[in-house]
Formats: C-alpha cells, sequence, structure tokens
C-alpha cells in the first residue's frame, strides 16, 4: 500500500514537473534583466522619501490580504479603495522623483540612481569640514560607518541624527563644548552620534600620537570603517582603516578613501532587505 501510495506521488511529481514551460537562453536573458531593473529600482528609491511610501504600501497590500483571508470582506475593501486612490496620490505627491527619474533616462542615464550625487554632496561637506578643523588645529574624530553596524559604539555617545553639514561638524568639536570630546559617528548618510567612546589599539601606532589616534585605529580593527583623525598639536590628518593608520594626508589623498558609490554597491542589497525589516 505504501509502495503504491509512493509510486502514485511520484508520478504526480513527474507529471507536474513535464508541465512546466521550458526555459531557453532567452528566457534566462529576459529573466535577469528585469531583476537587474527591479533591483536598481529599490537602490534609488531607498535614499528617497518614495522608501517609505513602498514600505506602506506593501503594510496595506499585507492587510488587505489577511483581512480577505479572514473574511473581513468590509475591511478588505476599504483597504483596496484606500490603495487605489493611494496610488494616484502618490504619482502626484512624488512628481519631482518622477520627473528627475525620467530626466536621467532622458540623458542617457539608463541605471537610475542618485547614490553618487549623494555621496559628492557628502564628501563635500565632510571634507570641509576637515580642512576648517585642520586648519584652525581643532582636534577631531570621524567615523565613516560602511557596512558592518557601528550601533554599539553610537550607543556610547549622545545621539544626533541629523543631516551632515560641515558646519555642525566643526561646532560639535568646538573646544569646551559638551560633545567636543569622543567621537563622531556617520551612518546611513547622517550624523548618528557625538561624544561616542572607542576601543584603544593595543599595537604601537607612535608615542608621539594621543588617544583620538588611537581610538581611530581601534575601530578601525574591529569594522570596515573610516575614522579620519585631525591633530590639535600639529592640524595634520590621518585616515585609520583596516587596522591601519595613514598619516600626514592631503584632503585629496583623504577624498580618494572615503566611501562612494561604488564602494557601497555590495552592500547595497542587503540595506534593501535591512530597510524593508525596519
Amino acid at each position: 500500500m505504501l509502495v503504491d501510495f509512493i509510486k502514485e506521488m511520484w508520478t504526480t511529481v513527474v507529471y507536474k514537473i513535464s508541465e512546466f514551460p521550458q526555459m531557453g537562453f532567452t528566457d534566462f536573458i529576459d529573466i535577469i534583466i528585469v531583476a537587474y531593473i527591479f533591483y536598481m529600482f529599490l537602490v534609488w528609491i531607498r535614499e528617497t522619501r518614495a522608501w517609505s511610501l513602498i514600505k506602506g504600501i506593501l503594510f496595506i497590500f499585507l492587510a488587505r490580504q489577511i483581512f480577505d483571508a479572514l473574511g473581513l470582506y468590509t475591511l478588505a475593501f476599504s483597504i483596496e479603495s484606500l490603495f487605489n486612490v493611494g496610488l494616484i496620490a502618490a504619482i502626484v505627491l512624488f512628481q519631482p522623483e518622477i520627473r528627475r527619474a525620467l530626466e536621467q533616462i532622458g540623458k542617457g542615464k539608463f541605471i537610475i540612481t542618485s547614490a553618487e550625487d549623494d555621496y559628492r554632496r557628502l564628501n563635500k561637506e565632510i571634507l570641509d569640514a576637515i580642512k576648517k578643523l585642520a586648519d584652525e588645529r581643532t582636534g577631531a574624530l570621524i567615523c565613516i560607518e560602511k557596512s558592518i553596524p557601528l550601533r554599539d559604539f553610537m550607543m556610547t555617545g549622545i545621539e544626533i541624527d541629523s543631516m551632515i553639514s560641515s558646519q555642525l561638524l566643526c561646532n560639535i568639536f568646538v573646544d569646551k563644548t559638551p560633545l567636543h570630546d569622543g567621537a563622531v559617528i556617520l551612518s546611513k548618510n547622517r550624523i548618528a552620534a557625538a561624544a561616542c567612546i572607542l576601543p584603544v589599539t593595543a599595537q604601537e601606532i607612535g608615542k608621539e600620537l594621543g588617544t583620538r589616534h588611537r581610538a581611530a585605529v581601534g575601530l578601525s580593527e574591529v569594522s570596515d570603517c573610516i575614522a579620519i583623525v585631525v591633530s590639535e598639536e600639529t592640524g595634520k590628518v590621518s585616515v585609520a582603516s583596516g587596522g591601519k593608520l595613514f598619516r600626514k594626508l592631503s584632503i585629496h589623498e583623504i577624498e580618494n578613501m572615503m566611501p562612494n558609490e561604488n564602494s557601497d554597491e555590495k552592500s547595497a542589497f542587503f540595506s534593501i532587505l535591512r530597510g524593508l525589516l525596519k
């Protein structure tokens, strides 16, 4: 009896598989192109206001399916009506983003992404702050988060959650102010926290270097971040990365070490997944 049941199940499975359409090379290419376009669309919207809208639409869609499955048809109908109106409202509310996307396509930029412009603007703000701090010989430690989260170190300081601007970064490190002593951590294109306490490296990096330099190297040993240090005594700028300290760098050299849209490409997919789960 059991043998007959297994044979019947096997025959059913084989029959169902035989019903699947045969995939050719063009079908495979078609799927790859659609998946890539969808992926680049998610990369584009995750740093815009549309990202919150997409999460809201997904929530409403799931709620509608749940209510429909539970037999709550009035609620399901109400949500479906709201969903239809919401799509029209979204086109009106996000007209600037849609217009910018169409302009980029018209200019030949078929891969729609604002990451390059964002990184260029943010890096300029950071570099302007570093240059001013160095000219005034104001000690500073700025850590830029990459793929490894620095949340544990942010919790040791004061949460700020502000847009990145050179003026704010300079003000934070003004001597005798409450937040000047410690590190500033930049995360997700925001000034996440200030006055953060970082682990100090155990390796010998130079007796003339102070706690800021040792903390920068220490953090770069446990993460893939970029830690930028401005010396209070000399005004020289150093960068810690991968457990190594690169000293007395020019602004151009620092700019070449800063995160950009290419360095972030590998972690973009995982950032999107993390965003969906928030």
